[in-house]
């Protein structure tokens, strides 16, 4: 006969781990959704660079350093070649325009040099005994002419006589024909060369034309050769100083090779290197301010050059007004450019931690300054000094500056 088993009432093992497993779940729901998780980081506040927020007028400039050039610089080339003869002046010497620096020997130079000199003789010549004989000729036809004119009067002269004699049969008819006809003859050759001088004149007068610019053109050519020997004697354009000179005594000088420098002193610029990220702000008529024994001087751009080098382009400046005294090629000077117009703004102070940040996000301290947490901000121009803030922090809130690579991906800082 079966028996019947009671179920025993009361807590159990099993309960237990239901509980102990409820528990864990609460636990993991209330970290997930209810507690604070934000990761923090301890560190020492007076290692800390901490700036406040203020208001004020943001000056739009920034810090340049440019080296002190010459205003203007020429290059001195050999325009014939040839072997260096004298050295007259050194580097460094000062020079006036027309100052003979080097002298140059060419042998076969000279030697095409009267090559060409005698044939531009020969044809000059050639031309002017061309010319010669076209007047000749021309006297040759007028004279021509005249003969024709006087022999035309004798022969009229002949016929009128004839024409009366034949009336009265005191001469054959066959005279008086040959008479008629020498008159005639006359007549028509004397037309036929006064039509000729007329076809000549214009002739002549067109190749005397033309012969007497290839005189003129043939003489500035005998000049511009002669002018060649002339280059041989290297000379400087310009007032300057020589400050480069590439050739020795002896040395052989291609045509057309550069051979020295000359700077114009008379005035100076100032070339700097900016970098990349102001290309699109910096342009043409910009000024800028260099301090130099305690006064002010003003210089504005004069060329921004737009090929970028190494992440930096370069712009020339040029002095507005006075310029320091002493100055030298060579020398570095610190200016600031400024890039446009000063205005009210939120200023925040550089720091380094714009380089680990890009200036989307800074440590800002709360209010009892124990700790500081990331803010996401929005930064607009920035000059040396400051940073102008768009959004994202107020006035006289505190923010840390300082470098940010020990603080990890920790979004919470406690301060010691």
């Amino acid at each position: 006969m079966d028996k019947q088993i009671v179920k025993k009432k009361g807590f159990k093992i099993k309960h237990f781990y239901y509980i102990i497993g409820g528990l864990l779940f609460t636990f993991l729901v209330y970290k997930a959704f209810f507690a604070n998780n934000i990761s923090t980081y301890s560190v020492d506040k007076n290692r800390l660079d901490i700036k406040t927020v203020s208001n004020g007028v943001f000056n739009d400039y920034i810090s340049i350093t440019g080296n002190v050039e010459p205003i203007a610089t020429i290059f001195l080339d050999a325009m014939e070649g040839g072997r260096v003869e004298e050295r007259l002046i050194e580097e460094g010497a000062m020079v006036k325009k027309g100052d003979v620096i080097l002298r140059l020997s060419n042998p076969d130079l000279n030697l095409s040099i009267l090559n060409s000199e005698a044939q531009l003789a020969e044809k000059s010549n050639f031309l002017r005994n061309t010319m010669v004989v076209l007047e000749q000729e021309k006297i040759r036809v007028e004279k021509e002419l005249l003969r024709l004119t006087y022999d035309i009067k004798r022969k009229k002269r002949v016929f009128e006589q004839n024409s009366v004699l034949i009336k009265d049969n005191l001469i054959s008819k066959d005279d008086f024909i040959k008479s008629k006809e020498d008159y005639e003859f006359a007549k028509e050759s004397y037309k036929l060369n006064l039509k000729k001088q007329k076809q000549d004149s214009i002739y002549r007068s067109i190749q005397v034309t033309q012969m007497k610019d290839n005189l003129k053109n043939m003489e500035l050519n005998l000049q511009l050769v002669r002018q060649r020997k002339n280059n041989l004697n290297v000379s400087s354009p310009i007032d300057g100083q020589l400050t480069v000179l590439d050739a020795e005594i002896g040395q052989s000088i291609p045509k057309n090779s550069r051979i020295g420098q000359i700077d114009v002193l008379k005035s100076y610029k100032v070339v700097a290197k900016i970098d990349e990220h102001y290309i699109d702000k910096v342009r043409k008529g910009l000024t800028a301010t260099i301090e130099r024994q305690g006064e002010e001087y003003q210089l504005k751009i004069r060329k921004v050059f737009p090929d970028v080098r190494s992440g930096t382009f370069t712009i020339e400046l040029v002095f507005t007004g006075n310029k320091p005294h002493n100055m030298r090629t060579g020398q570095t000077y610190y200016a600031r450019l400024q890039l446009g117009d000063s205005q009210n703004a939120l200023l925040l102070p550089r720091g380094s931690f714009f380089g680990e940040t890009g200036g989307q996000w800074i440590f800002v301290l709360s209010k009892d300054e124990k700790y500081a947490e990331k803010r996401a901000i929005k930064i607009g121009r920035q000059n040396p000094k400051y940073y102008e803030l768009l959004e994202g922090l107020e006035v006289g809130e505190k923010v840390i500056v300082s470098g940010y690579s020990s603080f990890g991906e920790n979004e919470r800082l406690q301060l010691k």
